[in-house]
């Protein structure tokens, strides 16, 4: 645990929420500073053009999620 923020993890429960809401709230009213690269973008256009030629390559994503879940089981 970083010590710099110890402070933090001592705060009641309803306490740490509150300031999770509140920082995810911050975010959100700070927009989007990180727009996707125009290489990412290119991958996703391409990823996307390899589905739609193929849609059984590609997996549901209840079946993602049940994958996660299981790996931490």
């Amino acid at each position: 645990m970083n010590t710099e923020f110890a402070p933090i993890f001592k705060l009641g429960r309803a306490e740490r929420l509150q300031l999770v809401e509140d920082i995810w709230d911050s975010l959100v009213v700070e927009g989007n500073p990180d727009p996707v690269s125009d290489s990412k973008r290119d991958e996703l256009r391409c990823r996307k053009e390899q589905y739609s030629q193929n849609p059984a390559s590609g997996i549901a994503w209840t079946d993602v999620k049940q994958r996660a879940r299981s790996l931490h089981a």
